[in-house]
C-alpha cells in the first residue's frame, strides 16, 4: 500500500535495527484518512471472506479494526490487556509477550462476543515476533471460531513472526512489508515477494 510506504518514510523514525517509532500517524496520535485508507485495503482484501468479526488487541489495533469495520459492516472487538471491573469472568484468556515493550501480558476477550459461528479477521498494528497475533488465533481456537485471515498494518518481515503464521497456512496480509532497518533506512519488500 503506498500511501501507507510514503507516510513511514516520511514519518517514520527508526531507533535501531529492530525497532521503528510510527506514534505520529498510528499508534500514539492517529492520521484518521489513513486509518481510512488502511481500513478500506483490509476489507478490499477480505472481502470474499465471510466475516462476521474482526479481533483486535488494545490500543494500537484499534484504529485500523474500526476503519475495517465499517467497510465491512462488522462489529469489532478488541483483546483487553488490562483487568476491568466489569470484565471478570466468563473469559478467553491468553498470554502474550511484545517484543517493543519487553513484557508480557494476558489478553482477555469475553465469551459473549466470539461465537462458535463467528468467522474473524484478525488486525494488528505491527507483526515482529507473532505474538500479539499468536494470542488473539489462540483465543479464537479456544472460541471454536473460524480464523479468516490475519491483516498486518506493518510487518517486520525481518523477524519471525510472519513466517511462523504464514507456515501454519494462516492467510496473512500486510499493507506494508519491511525488509530491514539497518542504517537507520527502511527498506520494503516487494508487493507479493514475502509470502
Amino acid at each position: 500500500m503506498e500511501q501507507l510506504k510514503m507516510k513511514i518514510i516520511q514519518e517514520g523514525k527508526v531507533l535501531s535495527d529492530s525497532v521503528l517509532k510510527v506514534d505520529s500517524f498510528l499508534n500514539h496520535q492517529i492520521d484518521p484518512e489513513l486509518m481510512q485508507a488502511v481500513g478500506k485495503e483490509f476489507a478490499e482484501r477480505f472481502a470474499d471472506s465471510g466475516i462476521t468479526k474482526i479481533l483486535t488487541i488494545e490500543s494500537s489495533g484499534i484504529a485500523p479494526s474500526m476503519m475495517a469495520g465499517l467497510y465491512l459492516g462488522v462489529p469489532v472487538i478488541f483483546a483487553r490487556k488490562r483487568k476491568s471491573l466489569t470484565l471478570v469472568d466468563h473469559l478467553y484468556t491468553a498470554s502474550v509477550h511484545s517484543f517493543t515493550k519487553n513484557e508480557t501480558n494476558d489478553i482477555s476477550v469475553s465469551k459473549d462476543f466470539i461465537l462458535e459461528n463467528d468467522v474473524v479477521l484478525v488486525i494488528d498494528d505491527f507483526l515482529a515476533n507473532g505474538q500479539a497475533a499468536l494470542g488473539l488465533i489462540d483465543i479464537l481456537e479456544q472460541a471454536g471460531a473460524t480464523l479468516s485471515g490475519v491483516g498486518i498494518v506493518i510487518e517486520k518481515g525481518f523477524q519471525p513472526g510472519g513466517a511462523e503464521i504464514r507456515q501454519r497456512g494462516i492467510r496473512v496480509e500486510s499493507l506494508a512489508n519491511i525488509r530491514s532497518l539497518e542504517n537507520g533506512n527502511v527498506e520494503f519488500f516487494e508487493e507479493g515477494s514475502f509470502k
